[in-house]
């Protein structure tokens, strides 16, 4: 595809997301971040070239080639998959704007130590399992507000940005819109939380709807 082709295709997803964010307000603002994990750097650098600069991906030794081999360009990486107690050292040497998966108290236990010892903080999302599937990481609803205020009393080296949650994995918009609603309900308990990331390529507009002010576009955003 062009690159021509391309800024077209990607301004149908942009229009889709600004059609979507007007239904909540003119003011509620919505920040996209492409989920680069089935792509290559090359088509990294063509989204970068037609404007596009927070990208996402799931493993950290992707993140960390990807990251390496796309250093001259001030690219915004997050990092959003669950991770490993044993790549948390790993995964502060890449420093990534964001990491979308704090899906516990034990990792955030873990990530405090490590955090500390290397005199760091890092900008973190609480993972909300609001939909409770068992194929989901992340804390229950019921006990998200609680952790997510524990985790600020007593863990300073984590920065809670906000938090994160997938949508309920079934056909029917109407749970799928409660998992979003209830999500969106923790965030606006949440003090200080100024991100609320829900959404990716197959329901991002109801997300939105609902609140979401991050999306996680994967293959919608390189046409895959």
């Amino acid at each position: 595809m062009k690159i021509s082709e391309y800024k077209l295709y990607i301004d149908t997803i942009i229009r889709r997301v600004e059609s979507a964010r007007l239904k909540v307000s003119e003011y509620h603002i919505v920040k996209i971040v492409a989920v680069s994990k089935y792509s290559s750097a090359s088509e990294i650098q063509e989204l970068y070239t037609i404007g596009q600069r927070a990208f996402g991906e799931n493993k950290v030794q992707d993140l960390k080639a990807k990251a390496e081999e796309l250093s001259e360009f001030p690219l915004e990486w997050h990092f959003i998959g669950n991770l490993q107690k044993n790549k948390i050292n790993h995964l502060l040497e890449i420093n990534p704007a964001l990491f979308h998966a704090l899906d516990s108290l034990e990792l955030a236990q873990e990530l405090q130590k490590k955090l500390q010892a290397k005199n760091m903080t890092l900008d973190c999302l609480l993972q909300i399992n609001s939909a409770k599937e068992e194929s989901k990481h992340g804390v229950m609803p019921e006990v998200a507000y609680e952790i997510y205020t524990q985790i600020q009393k007593e863990f300073p080296n984590i920065h809670l940005k906000g938090v994160m949650s997938i949508g309920a994995h079934t056909e029917d918009k109407e749970i799928i819109k409660n998992s979003f609603d209830t999500t969106f309900a923790i965030y606006k308990q949440c003090q200080g939380a100024t991100i609320c990331s829900m959404g990716m390529s197959g329901d991002f507009e109801l997300a939105i709807e609902c609140g979401s002010n991050m999306v996680r576009l994967g293959s919608i955003m390189f046409n895959k």
